[in-house]
């Protein structure tokens, strides 16, 4: 009987509103009971229908909205739920029952590291909510049992984030320039990538340009990270330019080990090809994982020509938010390193001359993304002290700032 009253109601509203085109004229709580009842007896085809003429005249009727995404989400529609729970909650953020409800859609979907981000969000403006509280921890445990006990979100987030979402390409631009207190002219940074994920591992044609010393150039590469098991996986990368500004040809090959208690260790090496001479750079790298905690150190250890060896190393370090393409981070390095800036002396390029200077680097960065998921923004600035190649001990200062944006589909 009361289906029955609900869908009468529904058809004498219509009635009244013959052709969509027509704005809403009804009341829109009578309207919202009605699709309500209908919702709640597997009629919830009709009961959209009825919720989007409301929101057509009442996009802010929080309860409708809700009530419309709770449908998508019951339907298996997860996508649909999340674009209309996201536009409550970017606005009521205290609103329990919509985080609750946004949650939920997300672990229905199997999108743990999403329900979790949600959850840790919601958590910020719904202090200590028990329920809350549960389906945080029922979407780590999630997360724990796809990667094995032991791991950290921030591992699952770091080591695979695109295994975890159903985007298996991505496209990113990166925009940057560096100012220099003496010497040098302004140097600009860009580079185009185009990431896909195959079973084999991701595949990774980039193509950068930079204009240096009132010089241009691009250089033309590929990365590849190849999937051996769960805990082996490897990194590939050639890359190859004609311009001065680039080594002519470059090489890496490195191994990376998943270890117990969320660490990794990683071994490789950097094969560079220079017009009148080459050089070889040996790396290794250490990482753990603590909550949403990164840290990382790695080390570049470079021959000299003089039988010396140049040691240098990078530490980072990041705290992933709600999801595995928003954080914030810092990198500090001391020593060469590699390909960060190319010199000249002279009036003549020197590629190779960065393996064996000193400098510092301090670096800040911040990546979020959007309220459209797909699209992430992202920005960096840095401090660097580097020794001027021509003049061994003394320094420049160079300050250094890009944004990048990535897009996935």
């Amino acid at each position: 009987v009361l289906q029955l009253h609900s869908a009468l109601l529904l058809f004498l509203m219509s009635l009244g509103m013959f052709a969509q085109e027509l704005a809403y004229s009804g009341n829109p709580d009578i309207s919202f009971f009605a699709a309500r009842d209908l919702a709640f007896n597997d009629n919830r085809s009709m009961a959209r229908d009825t919720l989007k003429r409301i929101l057509t005249v009442y996009p802010d009727y929080a309860d409708v909205r809700e009530l419309l995404a709770k449908t998508y989400s019951w339907d298996g529609e997860h996508d649909k739920a999340r674009a209309e729970f996201n536009k409550i909650t970017s606005v009521e953020r205290e609103n329990k029952e919509v985080w609750v409800a946004a949650i939920k859609n997300e672990i229905y979907a199997e999108n743990y590291p999403t329900a979790l981000g949600l959850a840790n969000k919601a958590l910020l403006y719904v202090k200590k909510d028990e329920d809350i509280e549960f389906l945080r921890q029922r979407a780590l445990n999630a997360l724990q049992e796809k990667y094995g006990k032991g791991k950290d979100l921030s591992e699952a987030l770091v080591k695979d984030p695109l295994e975890l979402t159903n985007s298996k390409n991505r496209v990113r631009i990166d925009n940057s320039f560096d100012i220099f207190d003496i010497i040098y002219e302004p140097a600009i940074y860009t580079s185009v990538e185009y990431r896909r994920e195959t079973k084999a591992g991701y595949i990774i044609p980039r193509l950068n340009y930079n204009n240096r010393f009132e010089t241009h150039g691009i250089q033309y590469g590929i990365d590849f990270y190849p999937k051996f098991s769960k805990t082996f996986y490897g990194y590939l990368n050639y890359a190859y330019s004609d311009a001065p500004i680039f080594p002519d040809h470059r090489v890496r090959v490195e191994m990376y080990a998943n270890l117990p208690k969320a660490l990794e260790s990683s071994a490789g090496i950097i094969y560079l090809d220079f017009v009148d001479s080459s050089a070889e750079v040996y790396t290794g790298s250490f990482g753990m994982y603590r909550g949403n905690d990164y840290y990382s150190l790695r080390t570049y250890v470079a021959p000299q020509p003089n039988g010396n060896t140049g040691v240098s190393g990078l530490f980072k370090a990041r705290r992933y938010l709600k999801d595995a393409d928003t954080y914030v981070g810092i990198n500090i390095a001391m020593g060469y390193t590699p390909e960060l800036k190319q010199l000249s002396a002279n009036n003549i390029l020197l590629s190779e001359s960065l393996l064996f200077i000193e400098s510092q680097l301090l670096q800040f960065e911040y990546q979020f993304s959007g309220k459209n998921t797909n699209n992430i923004y992202g920005a960096t600035l840095g401090l660097t002290r580097q020794e001027l190649v021509f003049d061994p001990g003394r320094f420049f200062w160079a300050v250094s700032a890009g944004i990048n944006y990535q897009v996935k589909f």
